[in-house]
């Protein structure tokens, strides 16, 4: 401890030392109020600022020994309360990734088949959507509904509804089971899909077919694209923190049926070509005993959008074509606009999350250009150092080959990626939970491991979770993990080529 850091005391008791003394022990203690020290550790600093005034030989009175005592008591009681204050952690317990039915499996040939046999398309439409297909990094495996897997497809609400059921009542069996527990000890749930929104709302379907409690705090969230799975987490932790001793589902879904698009505009059509089937449940809590049965501790979420912004808001929007046939409009400015949005996110994210290091590496490369040398690059901060593993949005291949360059990863990082799109396709909000079930089949994440979700949707908004991981993963791929019966296959060489592009 240095001794100059304190005031020099007179040898008399006068007011202004015992101010000084006051304050500087104050100053002192309060460093350790948002700290993990201990009561003994906040001792032990007592004890060290007393033997430095005995050091100092400065002339005692039992006013500095009372003094010192009120101190400690205080700033005690404040951390104290500063820790009773804290919302409790949020764990998450386990997950499910729904897996369609092999007969719902859609091969290429078997697409332009099917799509062929549709009267609403013409032969360029069809073309159009082969090219996209064929070059998209998508597998022979991928799933569409039954719905759509008809000639003509069948979209209208009692199908919706059927898909929905179909994909959203195993999801929650399995995660019920998983967890060993009843549907009606489940507090909240939220669920969102982005195309369907009915009434009564999927989360009133899923109360309904579970006899869940009364009291049950359930939500539905739509319209809010890939991004949605992102943003009901973080409507879910922040009812955790006001709710004690709850549990919590959330489930990220879409019903393709109703984003089918049937008309000729190729700017709507890319919907058909890359989205396919798919659904994750998770079960989230804030029990203390769950920390040592969870598989992972949320550290922060954090969202952006740029609405605001005429440009960026018209990139991706649901509307009628000149038929009056409902689609997605994906505009041209989408990469560009995305990429904006993403490096005003991840600057954010790099504050909160990158050790000091990097963010001091980043200041002195700034400084060193505008004031040195103007032709010298900036450095950029490593999210490497911070986070072990990366679930991106699986948009496509260049989505998540300029993402890869943004925040300078290399092919193991975007893998996950890389092979949940090629197996699975798109399944928009749920994406992320079949990369990091890909992870744990891998038997990639270990404890400690630190795992950022990043989810881009429409609005266009950009949402991100960063996980911990607080217990070994090892053998928990044998649990229905829909990577199971194909993980020895992966990665592909075509997918390391996808990598590089």
């Amino acid at each position: 401890m240095d001794p100059l850091s304190l005031p020099k005391l007179k040898q008399h008791n006068s007011l202004s030392n015992i101010i000084a003394i006051f304050l500087s022990t104050m100053a002192m203690l309060s460093k350790n109020l948002h700290s993990t020290s201990t009561p003994l550790q906040l001792l032990l600093v007592l004890l060290s600022l007393q033997r430095l005034f005995l050091f100092q030989q400065w002339n005692w009175n039992p006013i500095f020994h009372l003094l010192l005592l009120f101190c400690f008591f205080l700033v005690y009681v404040l951390r104290v309360g500063a820790l009773a204050l804290k919302p409790p952690s949020v764990y998450l317990v386990d997950f499910s990734c729904f897996k369609p039915p092999s007969t719902c499996q859609l091969p290429l040939s078997r697409f332009i088949q099917h799509a062929s046999s549709i009267i609403s398309f013409d032969s360029q439409s069809v073309e159009f959507m082969a090219k996209i297909v064929a070059s998209s990094g998508l597998s022979e495996q991928t799933y569409l509904p039954p719905a759509l897997l008809s000639s003509p497809p069948k979209t209208h609400q009692r199908e919706y509804i059927k898909e929905a059921e179909m994909i959203l009542l195993p999801l929650m069996d399995d995660l019920l089971t998983k967890a060993k527990l009843s549907p009606r000890d489940i507090d909240i749930l939220v669920i969102h899909c982005s195309a369907f929104c009915p009434s009564p709302s999927l989360s009133s379907i899923i109360v309904n077919k579970y006899s869940m409690r009364s009291d049950v705090k359930s939500f539905n969230l739509s319209g809010m694209g890939c991004s949605a799975g992102a943003i009901g987490i973080d409507l879910a932790q922040n009812l955790l923190k006001t709710n004690n001793n709850c549990y919590a589902i959330v489930i990220s879904t879409e019903i393709l049926s109703a984003g089918w698009y049937s008309g000729h505009e190729r700017s709507k059509l890319l919907i058909n070509c890359l989205f396919r089937m798919g659904s994750a449940a998770l079960l989230l809590t804030n029990r203390k005993e769950a920390s040592k049965t969870s598989k992972y501790r949320l550290i922060r979420t954090l969202r952006t959008q740029t609405a605001f912004d005429d440009k960026a808001y018209l990139t991706a929007i649901r509307e009628e074509d000149d038929d009056g046939k409902l689609g997605v409009t994906i505009d041209k400015g989408l990469l560009p606009a995305a990429g904006e949005l993403l490096r005003s996110h991840m600057t954010i994210l790099g504050l909160k999350i990158l050790p000091l290091t990097e963010k001091l590496k980043h200041v002195v490369s700034v400084i060193r250009k505008k004031f040195k040398d103007k032709e010298g690059e900036i450095y950029m901060p490593s999210f490497k150092t911070a986070i072990q593993h990366f679930c991106l949005p699986t948009s496509g291949r260049a989505l998540i080959g300029e993402i890869a360059k943004g925040l300078n990863l290399d092919g193991r990082d975007v893998e996950a990626s890389l092979m949940t799109l090629h197996r699975f396709g798109n399944q928009s909000s749920s994406s992320m939970w079949y990369e990091l079930a890909y992870m744990e089949a891998k038997e990639r994440v270990k404890k400690g491991d630190k795992v950022l979700m990043l989810g881009m949707g429409t609005g266009p908004k950009c949402c991100s979770c960063v996980w911990e991981c607080v217990r070994p993963i090892a053998g928990d791929s044998n649990k229905n993990n829909p990577w199971r019966d194909c993980i020895h296959l992966y990665p592909i060489e075509a997918g390391s080529s996808i990598s590089q592009t």
